[in-house]
């Protein structure tokens, strides 16, 4: 299992935290992107795209590298597999509480389903004048 609390582990999440990352995150998925191709969504300046990117390079999610004038962003997928094999422990924890809990519930409505299939007892004429049920 990934360590718990590993710095790396904690700068992913934190990256992850913030739905402008995960946005430039999910274009990098699709290649290559300059900064102004990250920030252009966003209607937010070099600068402040600049820095969401730096967050996600110190997480080690991002590769920038400089062509001329143009800073290029490559998304580096290593960081986010040791996130998911953090999540895969938890997902398989969840995973085993929910079936123990399905097991339960269907146990409970066979035996409701069976319990409210038997006869009811009747109550005839004879009964009713005497109090007896049948």
């Amino acid at each position: 299992m990934v360590e718990l609390h590993a710095p790396e582990l904690n700068a992913v999440f934190h990256a992850l935290g913030d739905a402008t990352r995960r946005h430039m995150l999910g274009e990098l998925a699709n290649g290559e992107r300059s900064v102004g191709q990250l920030a252009e969504p966003f209607d937010m300046s070099l600068a402040a795209a600049s820095k969401h990117i730096k967050v996600l390079e110190k997480a080690g999610l991002v590769r920038r590298e400089v062509q001329g004038r143009t800073h290029m962003c490559r998304l580096e997928p290593g960081p986010l597999a040791s996130a998911d094999e953090w999540l895969g422990f938890y997902r398989r924890f969840w995973t085993g509480r929910l079936d123990a809990l399905e097991k339960v519930l269907r146990e409970e409505n066979a035996q409701h389903s069976k319990s409210s299939s038997e006869p009811k007892s009747t109550v005839n004429s004879k009964s009713l004048s005497t109090g007896e049920k049948r």
